[in-house]
């Protein structure tokens, strides 16, 4: 029961809000990921593929927080390079990125150049098991700076894993609709491939230990999808007009 107690105190409830706020913001990486591969499956996998990627990224979370200690001895320098100490936490972050950037990378230049799947012939050359790998491997990435995140913000094992929780159910609640949005409309396929090569140079450049604040990046993402939006709706007005 102590936990439980433990996790109803003011300091721990405010905590607790704080950080699963954060948790849904940096799960928005996560749920774009998530909807780009989901997309190059046959349409009755992509929602088993989103839940099941969503479900992964919990576990990872969890997994982590247990192995905190592991998970703090990531920080610490492993060798030096350019007089700049390297941790394990850096490579992680510097692979993540550049898995990353090569991933939207080929996938805008595969939409670009009029490679798109022509229509009903959708994810049959992609399987389940390729997009959950790819789906683990950038898990690992984004919930090892959620982690240390959460670590930095509180010491309550309980809080943390209820901060996790909720905003992995957020995820869950809105998920598929971001995915069948992105699904309907290629220029936000674009866009959001356009974002995962942000999140790329952002992991990269925290690998370097190159603080770019996020909410710098998040603000241009959300800027970019407004004024798309906008450009959506001011297309179809014509139409409705004639019509």
């Amino acid at each position: 029961m102590e936990p439980i107690v433990q996790l109803f105190t003011v300091e721990n409830l405010i905590a607790l809000l704080t950080l699963a706020s954060l948790e849904i913001v940096l799960g928005i990486d996560n749920i774009v990921f998530i909807a780009i591969l989901a997309g190059k499956l046959v349409p009755e996998k992509r929602d088993r593929a989103r839940r099941i990627g969503i479900l992964l990224s919990v576990v990872t979370r969890i997994l982590l927080l247990l192995t905190i200690g592991w998970v703090v001895h990531l920080k610490e320098p492993l060798f030096t390079l350019l007089n700049q100490g390297v941790s394990g936490k850096d490579l992680v972050m510097i692979l993540g990125g550049l898995f990353l950037l090569g991933k939207a990378t080929y996938e805008i230049h595969h939409r670009v150049q009029g490679h798109a799947t022509p229509h009903g012939t959708e994810g049959r050359g992609t399987t389940l098991g390729i997009v959950l790998v790819q789906i683990i491997l950038i898990d690992i990435v984004f919930s090892l700076d959620s982690v240390i995140t959460a670590v930095g913000m509180t010491d309550v094992l309980p809080v943390m894993v209820t901060a996790i929780l909720i905003s992995v159910g957020v995820m869950l609640a809105f998920s598929g609709g971001i995915v069948r949005f992105v699904e309907r409309h290629p220029a936000i396929k674009i866009l959001a491939l356009s974002f995962l090569l942000l999140i790329g140079v952002l992991l990269v450049a925290e690998g370097f230990h190159q603080e770019i604040p996020k909410g710098y990046v998040y603000f241009a993402m959300a800027f970019s999808l407004g004024v798309e939006l906008l450009q959506m709706r001011s297309e179809r007005r014509p139409s409705d007009l004639q019509a």
